[in-house]
C-alpha cells in the first residue's frame, strides 16, 4: 500500500467508522440493518488523545451522507476542513490565512480506494473487507484489524461500539499505537431524514 493511500486512510478512517452502521448479533443481521439506511445527518466531537498533550486535541463537525454515494464531512473547530461527494465527484478543501484552498493530487486519487471500503462497510460487508479483518463480539461491538503489516504500523485497530437503535452507532476509537489513539462520539443522529442536494453541492 502506497504513502498517499495510508496518509488518506488515516485521515478517512474516522469518516470511514461512522458510516459503519447497523447494530445485530450476526454478520447478516448487520447487513440488513445496514440496507435500511438511506441517509444520515449527525454532529461529531473528535478526541485525539497523545502521550505527549496535556490534554487531547478536540475537533467538532458536521456530517451528511445520502444514498448511494454524496456525503459532506465538515470539520468546524478548531481548524476547519471539508470533504464532499456528489455524483462520483470528490472534492477535499482546506482553511488557511489566506482562506480556503482546494487540496489535489495523490491525496484525492487514493481516497478512490477509500471508497471502496465505504461502499462495503455501509452494505454492512465488514467481513469482506480485504484491508480489514472484522471481529462483531457479543456485546455490540465491531473490531477491525488491518491485514497488512504496513498498515498495522499507523493503525493497530478500531473499536465501533453500536448503539442499540439498529442504524446508529455511539462511539468510534482508533487505537494507533501505545497510548495514542482517537476517541469520535455522535450525537444529534437523524436517520432517513430528507437532505437537500444543496448540502452535497455547496463548497467554500
Amino acid at each position: 500500500m502506497s504513502k498517499p493511500i495510508h496518509k488518506v486512510c488515516l485521515w478517512a478512517l474516522p469518516l470511514l467508522s461512522f458510516l459503519c452502521i447497523g447494530w445485530a448479533e450476526s454478520w447478516e443481521a448487520l447487513r440488513a440493518a445496514a440496507g435500511e439506511v438511506t441517509a444520515v445527518q449527525a454532529d461529531f466531537v473528535q478526541e485525539k488523545h497523545l502521550p505527549i498533550l496535556a490534554r487531547p486535541l478536540r475537533s467538532e463537525g458536521v456530517f451528511y451522507y445520502q444514498s448511494p454515494q454524496s456525503l459532506r464531512w465538515e470539520y468546524r473547530t478548531p481548524l476547519r476542513s471539508l470533504m464532499v461527494m456528489h455524483d462520483g465527484r470528490l472534492r477535499r478543501f482546506v482553511s488557511g490565512p489566506a482562506g480556503w484552498s482546494e487540496e489535489k493530487g495523490g491525496g484525492i486519487d487514493a481516497m478512490q480506494f477509500v471508497m471502496q471500503e465505504i461502499s462495503q462497510w455501509l452494505s454492512g460487508h465488514f467481513d469482506e473487507s480485504k484491508v480489514f479483518q472484522a471481529q462483531l463480539s457479543p456485546d455490540g461491538r465491531i473490531v477491525l484489524t488491518p491485514r497488512e503489516a504496513s498498515m498495522q504500523k499507523i493503525i493497530e485497530r478500531i473499536v465501533l461500539n453500536l448503539a442499540e437503535q439498529p442504524g446508529a452507532i455511539e462511539s468510534v476509537l482508533i487505537y494507533e499505537g501505545k497510548d495514542a489513539y482517537t476517541r469520535m462520539t455522535f450525537r444529534n443522529m437523524r436517520l432517513n431524514q430528507p437532505i437537500d442536494s444543496a448540502v452535497f453541492q455547496k463548497v467554500p
